[in-house]
């Protein structure tokens, strides 16, 4: 399984709950309607608790400040995704979830990477 993270900053505009709300509420629905036309296998929402909850962790170990959550979606294989790029019901689909993302994540400072998962402890 190949696996997209999409660690979210929200737009300056929004405060966290709006942006969450607006995820959950609105975005995800909108994943879930071209799941079949991108074939996702499994899409996550992590919505982030209050800063400061996470803020004494994030100053002993010196790092930077967190998202306001992370998007994670699963494809079968690589080779899954390299077709997507020739089918027209793909593109349209990945064209309104960008489309969608623009109104409440800030694009330039949510990156985004391909990974391959490997478990190391389960249920």
């Amino acid at each position: 399984m190949i696996k997209l993270t999409f660690c979210l900053v929200r737009r300056p505009e929004l405060s966290r709950a709006e942006f969450q709300r607006y995820w959950r509420e609105i975005h995800a629905p909108l994943v879930a309607s071209v799941q079949a036309a991108l074939r996702i296998r499994r899409y996550v929402q992590t919505h982030s608790l209050p800063q400061d909850a996470s803020e004494g962790l994030r100053a002993l170990r010196g790092g930077p400040f967190g998202y306001d959550g992370v998007a994670q979606l699963w494809w079968e294989s690589l080779e899954v995704m390299a077709g997507l790029s020739e089918d027209p019901a793909a593109i349209e689909a990945g064209r309104l979830l960008l489309e969608d993302e623009r109104r409440f994540i800030d694009l330039s400072r949510s990156p985004l990477w391909w990974g391959e998962e490997h478990e190391i402890v389960a249920l």
